[in-house]
């Protein structure tokens, strides 16, 4: 099953600069942490943004929307940041025809106990399975983003 891997930016691809102590984006780490899972599968990874989700409007929502119902993919795998990444799930809902996989990670991809490769991995193996709607994938769970929320004071998600 061919799949399609969007990234968007978010704690996913942030690298941290040692002189300023600030984090930013350069690139996506995305396929980094594929070959390093040894991913063997039919993947395209698109760029469409690089911005924290703090930043994310809705114009860079109908940007997502717009990448994903024109992605000739029927599996469609999001990078997101975590903090808005509900939000755009529920924009998505408007896309029937395809199985749309939100997922992020509450530390960069670059830093030690990061969740980045555990999230990306378990949103490909949800995203092959999984009937068409969208879903978020963080820590092992998969969500209905209706009933999902990140907790920021306990750095998680939770159902609601």
């Amino acid at each position: 099953m061919p799949i399609r891997i969007l990234v968007t930016g978010g704690t996913f691809d942030k690298k941290y600069d040692e002189l300023t102590g600030k984090l930013f984006f350069r690139d996506t780490h995305v396929q980094e942490m594929l070959r390093l899972g040894r991913a063997r599968l039919d993947l395209t990874i698109e760029t469409a943004m690089m911005i924290d989700s703090l930043d994310m409007d809705d114009a860079g929502r109908a940007q997502i929307v717009a990448c994903c119902r024109s992605a000739h993919e029927r599996a469609v795998v999001v990078t997101h940041g975590t903090d808005t990444m509900v939000e755009t799930a529920a924009v998505l809902q408007a896309i029937t025809d395809k199985v749309i996989v939100l997922t992020g990670a509450l530390n960069p991809a670059r830093f030690q106990g990061s969740d980045a490769v555990f999230n990306i991995g378990c949103a490909v193996g949800a995203v092959q399975s999984l009937p068409d709607g969208v879903y978020i994938a963080m820590n092992g769970r998969i969500w209905n983003p209706a009933h999902v929320r990140k907790n920021r004071d306990a750095n998680r998600f939770e159902q609601v």
